[in-house]
């Protein structure tokens, strides 16, 4: 028993393994194969008078003309995805000619309605015109049967014509369906090309505000040194030159961002390897520090590796609360507060004093940046942000983000 579930369950990668590869054949193979196998089936006995048969005219012995007639009502399925119209026009004017000449009725006459099929399924070009001139062809065809003497009326005409038209619904339909999920992938390739950029423009933000941002107030704090403590000018120097490197650092990662194909990058171990994690929050507030912005530090709770999203968007949380606060609120007193537990990763930033609000911009075509493309960026991973004034004074920004951590 053992035995033969091993067997079955080899064998389905086998067979799916089989199927791919024929996909992958080339249409006009696939389409040969098909022709070769009906026209081998018209003259197989038990299915040879197996067919559509229109007209009950008086039976013709078979002949040479007969079977290029049966030939031409099967070879042209060969081209039935490339030129569908050409194949339908071919074999059925060889089925109308097979009726008014009286021929016995064979398998070849399913050739038409796979020629209807493909033409519902795969023409591209003049489809209008092609229906109506299939519609004028079998009008001609029972005016034809009509004047050599086929018992048939309009009812039966009519009754006989659902099956074709049917096959070319069929197809007609298919190629309805295959054009619509054509579609639903192209919006949906736009639709995530259009939300990488966005997240690689609030990256861009993110990196580039707080970092310049830095550097200028570094950049002050050691213009006012060389006057009046030299000795310390160096000092400062050396932190502009550190938040420079960590810009650089953090830039290049998102020139290979940019360069990444297939999925995202930050999906991917060797770039999220590289990305801000938690962990390194604490470089955000040595360098705040070293920019003259008071910052106490402090976590509560047992960190936990978390997904690169989760991590890299506390990151930005706490990145763009201390550049507000070293813009709008220099050197007051600030504390952040990184808080893990079982469900949630929590960051608090508040600073004291008459700190103005950032300028609060709301998301648009752009995307949104600072406070509120983070605000969107939270949302995303059905975690929430609030910033705003404190009624003692100062501000705050508080974010809480669904842990996702990462799988052993």
């Amino acid at each position: 028993m053992s035995v033969q579930k091993l067997r079955s369950g080899a064998s389905v990668p086998l067979l799916r393994a089989s199927l791919g590869r024929w996909r992958e054949r080339d249409a006009l193979l696939k389409d040969g194969l098909l022709a070769l196998a009906l026209t081998l089936l018209a003259l197989v006995p038990p299915l040879s008078q197996v067919g559509a048969q229109i007209g009950d005219l008086p039976e013709r012995a078979p002949s040479a003309l007969s079977g290029g007639l049966i030939l031409a009502q099967t070879a042209p399925l060969m081209i039935r995805r490339r030129w569908p119209g050409a194949c339908l026009a071919v074999i059925a004017a060889a089925f109308a000619a097979h009726q008014v000449l009286g021929y016995t009725t064979t398998f070849a006459s399913v050739g038409l309605y796979l020629a209807l099929y493909s033409a519902g399924a795969h023409q591209v070009r003049a489809r209008t015109a092609l229906a109506a001139l299939a519609v004028a062809g079998y009008a001609g065809l029972a005016a034809a049967l009509h004047r050599s003497g086929s018992p048939n009326g309009i009812p039966d005409y009519l009754a006989f014509s659902l099956a074709p038209a049917a096959a070319w619904l069929v197809g007609n339909t298919v190629r309805t369906r295959r054009t619509e999920e054509t579609e639903r992938r192209r919006l949906a390739a736009e639709m995530a090309t259009a939300a990488e950029r966005a997240r690689i423009a609030r990256e861009l933000h993110d990196v580039v505000t707080h970092h310049v941002t830095a550097m200028v107030v570094q950049a002050d704090a050691a213009q006012y040194l060389l006057t009046s403590a030299p000795e310390r000018a160096g000092e400062g120097l050396t932190a502009v030159s550190d938040t420079g490197r960590r810009a650089l650092t953090e830039l290049r990662y998102l020139l290979g961002v940019l360069e990444a194909t297939g999925e995202a990058a930050s999906a991917q171990p060797a770039r999220a390897g590289r990305a801000p994690a938690l962990g390194q929050v604490g470089d955000l507030v040595e360098q705040a520090r070293r920019s003259g912005q008071p910052v106490e530090f402090s976590e509560r709770g047992e960190r936990r590796p978390q997904g690169v999203d989760v991590e890299l968007a506390a990151y930005r949380v706490a990145q763009e609360a201390l550049t507000n606060a070293m813009k709008y609120a220099p050197g007051q007193p600030t504390r952040l507060l990184l808080g893990h537990a079982h469900d949630r990763v929590e960051i608090v930033v508040t600073t004291d004093g008459p700190a103005t609000a950032p300028p609060a911009r709301e998301p648009g075509a752009g995307g949104g940046r600072g406070l509120a493309g983070l605000r969107t960026r939270v949302r995303m991973l059905d975690g929430e942000l609030t910033s705003g004034p404190r009624p003692e004074g100062g501000f705050e920004v508080r974010a809480t983000i669904p842990s996702r951590p990462l799988q052993e």
